[in-house]
């Protein structure tokens, strides 16, 4: 009955990551094609849309939208439009928070600060994995009066998908010459070592 549980296991193990992992593919690929596929739908003659006409429209919308975005004419323009988004009450509080977690993860606008994976000390002996999400305050409101020897760490939470964000003295860390791909996977995971090719 023990070889049977451990097989099982093992098998479990396996499975379910990876219909996990394709559950998630799944869905995303379903949300894509569904944002202009309705669309489609209803614009093409009947009997014409094939399945993929909308997540295939969607990422030539956003192809052309980067392409906007590098152009020095447009670019002002939407930069404007974004900024007169998020004076509007309901959609700023949608929005804004969105755009910056866009930002932070993009290593060519805004977010290479995050790109430096350190180690915050606590009490002297207790370290903590994190990501570098700011390294100065200039551009926040003054009244904050922020030191400037902080900065702000992201403490990703482990088996979660949230986390929160410290200000530290910088003598508090030490920076890890390790991608940030690696640091999450090791935060997430707890340090759980599953591979044994796994360094």
């Amino acid at each position: 009955m023990n070889k049977l549980q451990k097989i099982f296991v093992s098998g479990l193990i396996s499975f379910l990551p990876l219909a996990v992992t394709i559950y998630i593919v799944y869905a995303g690929v379903t949300i894509v094609e569904n944002l202009l596929g309705n669309f489609l739908r209803s614009a093409l003659p009947t009997d014409t849309y094939i399945p993929g006409f909308g997540f295939l429209a969607t990422m030539v919308l956003i192809f052309l939208l980067g392409l906007l975005l590098n152009n020095f004419v447009t670019a002002g323009l939407l930069l404007r439009l974004q900024e007169k988004l998020t004076e509007i009450p309901l959609i700023k509080v949608v929005y804004s928070p969105l755009r910056d977690l866009m930002n932070l993860f993009s290593k060519g606008r805004g977010g290479s600060e995050l790109q430096k994976v350190v180690l915050v000390q606590f009490d002297g002996y207790k370290e903590v994995l994190g990501l570098v999400t700011r390294e100065h305050f200039n551009d926040l409101d003054s009244n904050l009066k922020i030191n400037p020897d902080k900065i702000a760490v992201y403490i990703p939470m482990s088996y979660g998908l949230g986390g929160y964000t410290i200000l530290v003295n910088k003598s508090q860390i030490t920076p890890i010459d390790i991608p940030v791909e690696k640091a999450m996977s090791l935060a997430l995971t707890a340090w759980i070592k599953t591979d044994s090719n796994q360094k």
